[in-house]
């Protein structure tokens, strides 16, 4: 998205506990993973994520699966740091002002997109990294 020219990117998420194992508890390696795309891109990202729990019931024999969802819905800076969030219990709205036409001017003057070569990309398309091309 950047490369087309994007200001900032939005991801609306439902991040939470994995069914296969609610202890495992993934919140954090989400929230940096989020902050690296600005990062990477020196945009702000808008991360949403939904909260609460959410019960399936299965099937005949087999327990009903329960899904912890993580909230902590975020705003991170062009540089990774979070500058506003929500909690994980309740509705939120997550505000924060940023000056895009400063941040385009910053990402030309670091040069962030001269190198990068998209025309290398369409091995990604692919789900074994094989380009579709070869």
């Amino acid at each position: 998205m950047a490369l087309l020219g994007a200001d900032l990117l939005l991801y609306p998420t439902a991040i939470g506990s994995e069914p296969q194992d609610p202890s495992l508890d993934s919140r954090h390696h989400w929230r940096r993973v989020m902050q690296g795309h600005a990062a990477a891109n020196l945009m702000p990202v808008v991360a949403a994520n939904r909260w609460g729990v959410e019960t399936q019931e299965a099937g005949a024999g087999t327990s009903e699966v329960r899904t912890t969802f993580y909230g902590t819905s975020f705003i991170a800076d062009p540089h990774g740091e979070v500058v506003a969030g929500a909690g994980d219990d309740a509705d939120a709205i997550v505000a924060h002002t940023f000056d895009l036409e400063a941040l385009a001017r910053v990402r030309v003057e670091w040069g962030l997109f001269r190198d990068r070569r998209p025309d290398l990309y369409s091995p990604l398309l692919s789900l074994d990294g094989s380009s579709p091309h070869a």
